[in-house]
């Protein structure tokens, strides 16, 4: 037998064989009154501390969406609820804890009355950049941490995008010495705020829907949301004149998408693995957005807005990391976990700073030349 002949007579005898053999199922199934039934689909619920569609933290919610259901190829479906939608923006948290909804959209320090060491999985004052951050996360234990604060309240935390270095805020009075930040009502949540407090203003923490409007009545005299790219859209440019850099308090700030431990018990391995990459995914992605529309937006609030760009004095910037430093000590003596997680984020940044310094530091300088 010539060996094209003999290879198809191989390949047809395997293929006569599956057919009897699913023959043979299919007649089982009959007999026995099963029936073949279609690959259940799986419908979940994001709810988000962002307004709906928000550029960059609202629509990175939504692509997080859209990521499952593409890799998972339509197997897991997840609606997005904006902030108030479902439940409110500070709300997020005990919705997903109780399974209300199964993924929650938000900023890890929005929780510091519920377990006071999730401040340091956001962003801390002089702390962690981006890249920074996410290092510590994936590779120097934070995640793990992470997952070991949220883990009484049955929730598993991922890193769900970044919004970069942040701005230090918009005044209507120039900020030449700590002075000027006394008796200040600013909105300034986390750390941040705890800072502001002790250098004698008046941090007050609300949703970024909130924020326009407090400020055009008087209720705010001062405030931080993220960058450019996020504060043009909120029209932030309207209710004050000064924007002042850099952003001191959020140097990288963490997203998180939360899960319900139960309903991500419930899923096979390969969606499990799905929903944890497509985290990641957002996670760079959000981060590449910012990136590249921060400028676009700052040139337009500078150029078409007429907004004044300031810089904190050094004066200003070495006496708020003086007091960034008493802040993280206190909340990190809170409880014991914070004291851990703090332990091991000021390692990390100890090790990992000498080498942003001798690599990124170093070249910005020469490229600056």
């Amino acid at each position: 037998m010539k060996r094209r002949d003999f290879i198809g007579a191989i390949a047809g005898a395997t293929a006569a064989t599956a057919m009897t053999a699913c023959g043979q199922k299919e007649e089982h199934a009959q007999a026995s009154g099963a029936a073949a039934t279609p690959m259940e689909t799986v419908h979940w619920k994001m709810v988000t501390t962002w307004p709906k569609n928000f550029p960059g933290l609202g629509t990175g919610a939504n692509r997080l969406a859209e990521l499952i259901n593409q890799m998972s190829g339509g197997r897991i479906q997840v609606k997005v609820f904006g902030a108030g939608e479902m439940v409110g923006a500070f709300e997020v948290f005990d919705a997903v804890s109780r399974g209300n909804a199964e993924l929650g959209h938000a900023g890890a320090y929005y929780w510091k009355g519920k377990i006071p060491s999730s401040v340091f999985f956001s962003s801390v004052p002089f702390g962690l950049t981006p890249d920074e951050m996410n290092a510590w996360l994936y590779n120097g234990g934070g995640l793990e941490l992470w997952e070991e604060a949220y883990k009484p309240f049955g929730l598993i935390p991922n890193p769900a995008g970044n919004s970069g270095p942040q701005m230090g805020g918009w005044f209507n009075k120039e900020i030449n010495s700590v002075a000027d930040l006394k008796g200040l009502k600013m909105r300034m949540p986390g750390l941040g705020g705890e800072v502001l407090q002790k250098a004698g203003g008046i941090p007050v923490s609300m949703p970024g829907g909130d924020i326009f409007p407090a400020m055009e009545s008087g209720a705010l005299d001062a405030t931080e949301w993220v960058g450019p790219y996020n504060d043009l859209a909120f029209g932030l440019y309207r209710v004050a004149k000064y924007y002042y850099a850099p952003g001191w308090h959020e140097p990288g700030t963490t997203m998180e998408c939360m899960i319900n431990e139960k309903a991500f018990n419930a899923l096979p391995d390969d969606l499990q693995s799905i929903v944890r990459n497509a985290m990641k995914v957002v996670n760079l992605e959000m981060l590449s957005e910012y990136t590249a529309r921060n400028q676009q937006a700052l040139q337009t609030l500078v150029d078409k807005h007429q907004v004044e760009l300031r810089f904190f004095p050094d004066s200003v910037l070495k006496e708020l990391k003086k007091l960034s430093a008493e802040v993280i000590e206190e909340t990190a003596a809170k409880d014991p976990l914070s004291a851990k997680v703090w332990a091991s984020q000021k390692a990390f940044r100890a090790q990992v700073s000498k080498w942003t310094n001798v690599s990124e530091l170093s070249f910005l300088q020469a490229r600056n030349l």
